[in-house]
Parts: C-alpha cells; structure tokens; sequence
C-alpha cells in the first residue's frame, strides 16, 4: 500500500510489529518498531545487512531516550538544550542485554530526534523506531519509492511517498560516557 502522507492505518501496522518505507528528514528509511524484536530482526533480514552492524533509532521526544537507559544530561552534555532536533544522530552507549537485538554486541547505538515537526509527531505517536536506509546492504539509497520497491515489492507493509528525496546522511556524533563529543566525518 502506498500513502501520500504520515496515516492513520500506517501507525497501526508499526505498532502491530509491521515495517514501512517512510521519507525520513535524510533520506528513505525501511522502519519498525524499536521494542519489537521480531520486527528488527525482519528489517535486518530484508535489507540483508549485516548482523554485526547495529540500528540507528528515531524517536519523537527526548524523554525516549529514558526508555532506552540513556542519560538526558552528562557532565559535559545537556540533549534537551543542544543539537536536537535536527539532522544529527547521536551515537551512545548502550550496554547490557536488553537491547542487544539493536547494538548486537557493539554495545552503542545511534539515535535521532529528526528535525522534520511532521516525522517527530508521527513518531510521539509510534513510538521509537528502528530506521536504516531503505535499500539492500551495499546497493544504493533509494531516493524514490520506485526505487525502495525495487528492493523490497510487497514484502513490507506499506510505503510513504512523498516524491525524491536526496539529501545527504546525518551528520553522526558519538558521547562518551565522561560526556565528552566525538564527530565522525562523513563519508
């Protein structure tokens, strides 16, 4: 199924452990409910990524970040009033065994509160989502959703297309765990 626009029904399916093709404030993302394991595990398997490489998360409000074990504020860093929303992901530490299905063993995950008013509204309502590019690993970016259908056909729930999109990846940042900022450069 193809929408035009953030939906109703398309909330529902998220939150039922169904996966999208979603315009992201970057690029196409492939999503699914952070909290569903099945789900994540379904998304790694259609992409045909990589089992060590872990997910980038999008979330709606900062106080998600709760629900994941992240610190809101550290010595050196204050999330609620630097860097987000925008088109930064933000990688931190996330150990233990909880979310292991996310981090697969590397411990850190990426997460982005997306500049985009609208995407942050449709994600308050379902929740955190896991959300790599849209395509297979290794092939092309899909900046349609012709293009995403190439990759994945029926084989997700449903699309959201709102024309092409080409922008470029989030700029990436990791916070240690003294709080200190780390930039990776873009590749």
């Amino acid at each position: 199924m193809i929408f035009k626009s953030f939906h109703a029904s398309t909330i529902k399916v998220l939150k039922n452990g169904g996966v999208g093709v979603i315009p992201t404030d970057t690029i196409y993302g492939i999503v699914g409910s952070a909290f569903n394991k099945k789900t994540v595990e379904r998304i790694y398997k259609l992409r045909q990524r990589n089992l060590k490489k872990p997910m980038i998360v999008l979330f709606g409000q900062i106080s998600d970040l709760k629900k994941f074990g992240i610190p809101l504020k550290t010595k050196n860093y204050n999330l609620e009033s630097e860097t987000w929303p925008s088109k930064t992901s933000i990688v931190f530490s996330a150990p233990g065994a909880k979310f292991r299905y996310l981090h697969r063993g590397g411990k850190t995950l990426a997460f982005r509160l997306p500049k985009l008013k609208k995407l942050r509204e449709f994600l308050k309502k379902t929740g955190p989502l896991v959300a790599p590019s849209a395509n297979r690993q290794g092939e092309p970016t899909a900046k349609t959703i012709r293009q995403a259908q190439k990759y994945f056909g029926s084989q997700v729930n449903f699309y959201i297309d709102v024309g092409k999109l080409s922008s470029k990846p989030s700029r990436l940042i990791r916070i240690t765990r003294s709080g200190s900022r780390v930039e990776y450069p873009r590749k």
